[in-house]
Order: structure tokens, then C-alpha cells, then sequence
């Protein structure tokens, strides 16, 4: 699946300040980068750089002190309440450390519940899920509940999920940190022969050094600010 290689995040002095008991803490200051659709990258640092919260303000999870971020061309601080979370919705699929499934819901369920949201008819819901549930390996496996599934399975699971709606852009939050490293490795393969397949671009938050390997673009933080924005060639 071609797609365009127009920009899917773009951001302008972005910066964000929090108040910790009377004391200003910059966790991001003056950050201006591009993702492009289909990139494969990463943003690398250590622990307190930043990389979660330039995640969450990229994605309109959290609201910047300055500067901007459009998405898709769309300037996210020009949207609030229900537009941004339908837009953010439609276009940015996530996966997070700790899976964040629904525990009482089956796997299909937890991986068409997006769909359902957008209002998407129940035999295309359950044609995309058991398509999605191939490609990350777990045919067979649609009326489990989370609980019976291990932790490798639940992360693809909420690739599943984030995939199967098809966004724009994917981000990923240390999502092999809960994992050996074997189970971490083929998740990170299975990821990149998505990312290629599909077209749809992933941008990583992560400490992985295998997730760093893979990424055509790595961009380093530190102390908030960008460090490197390295591409392979």
C-alpha cells in the first residue's frame, strides 16, 4: 500500500512546562521536527529526556506551553474537546508498555473497539479484525480474554488494534519494555514488515537498542531538546 510521502507530524518550538511544588520543570524545550507518512524512526533517550511527553503532545494527548504541532496539515491547538479526539482517533493509532486492553472484552473485541467508535459496519469490523489478527499471528485467538494470553501476545494484540483502523501514523511507547528480549525482537520485526507493507509510518518512544536499529530515522533527546535527527540512507 503506497501512501505519500507528505509530512504526518510536523512541529514548531514546541515546548512544554510543568509546576512541580512551586518549581518549573522544562520537559521539552524548543522542539522542531518532521515525520514523513511511511517513515519507520524513533525517539531515543535516556530517562527524563523527554521522550514520553513529546509523544503526548505530538498526539494532542497533552496541551504544549508553545509552540505548535499540526497533524495531517491540521494545527492541533486549533482544535478542543470532541473534534480533537475524533481527529486524533482517525488518524494516530497507539500502543503503550503496558498493553492497555480491556480485560473483559475478547480479543476481538478489544481490536474492533476503535471501529466501533468510528462507526464502521459490523462485517467490515470483523473482516479487518480477522485480517489484522492473521497478520500479527494470532488467527484463532479472536474469543480469548487478555488474561489467558501472554505478555508477547497482548502486545500484538494492541498492534492489532492500532493497525486495524488504519491511521496515519502509529506511536509507540516503549511498547517492548514489558518483554524478553526474544519475544521484544520479533515484535520489532513483525512491526517493521507492517510498517513496510502497509505504508503507515511508526514513531517509537523507546530505550530499545533493537528499536534503534531498525529505525530509518532516530531522533535523540536530551534535556528536552533534540540532540541528533539522524536518517539512514
Amino acid at each position: 500500500m503506497n501512501r505519500d510521502n507528505g509530512s504526518i507530524i510536523r512541529t514548531e518550538d514546541l515546548k512544554k512546562t510543568y509546576h512541580d511544588s512551586g518549581v518549573d520543570v522544562n520537559a521539552v524545550r524548543g522542539v522542531d521536527f518532521e515525520i514523513h507518512s511511511g517513515e519507520f524512526s524513533a525517539i531515543v533517550g535516556p530517562s527524563g529526556s523527554g521522550k514520553t511527553t513529546l509523544l503526548n503532545l505530538i498526539s494532542g494527548l497533552d496541551t504544549p506551553t508553545s509552540g505548535k504541532v499540526w497533524l495531517k496539515g491540521k494545527l492541533l491547538s486549533n482544535m478542543s474537546g470532541r473534534r480533537l479526539s475524533d481527529f486524533r482517533r482517525d488518524h494516530i493509532g497507539f500502543i503503550f508498555q503496558a498493553y492497555n486492553l480491556i480485560p473483559v472484552l475478547t480479543v476481538r473485541e478489544n481490536v474492533e473497539y476503535i471501529m466501533m467508535l468510528q462507526g464502521i459496519e459490523k462485517t467490515e469490523r470483523h473482516k479487518r479484525v480477522g485480517n489484522m489478527l492473521n497478520q500479527v499471528g494470532l488467527s484463532g485467538m479472536e474469543d480469548r480474554l487478555p488474561p489467558k494470553l501472554s505478555g508477547g501476545q497482548q502486545q500484538r494484540v494492541a498492534i492489532a488494534r492500532a493497525m486495524v483502523s488504519r491511521p496515519d501514523l502509529i506511536l509507540a511507547d516503549e511498547p517492548t519494555a514489558n518483554l524478553d528480549s526474544e519475544t521484544g525482537s520479533d515484535l520489532i520485526d513483525m512491526m517493521y514488515e507492517l510498517n513496510q507493507k502497509t505504508g503507515m509510518a511508526f514513531l517509537f518512544s523507546t530505550h530499545d537498542p533493537m528499536v534503534r536499529e531498525k529505525a530509518r530515522r532516530v531522533i535523540t533527546l536530551k534535556d528536552g531538546r533534540i540532540a541528533e535527527n539522524n536518517i539512514k540512507k
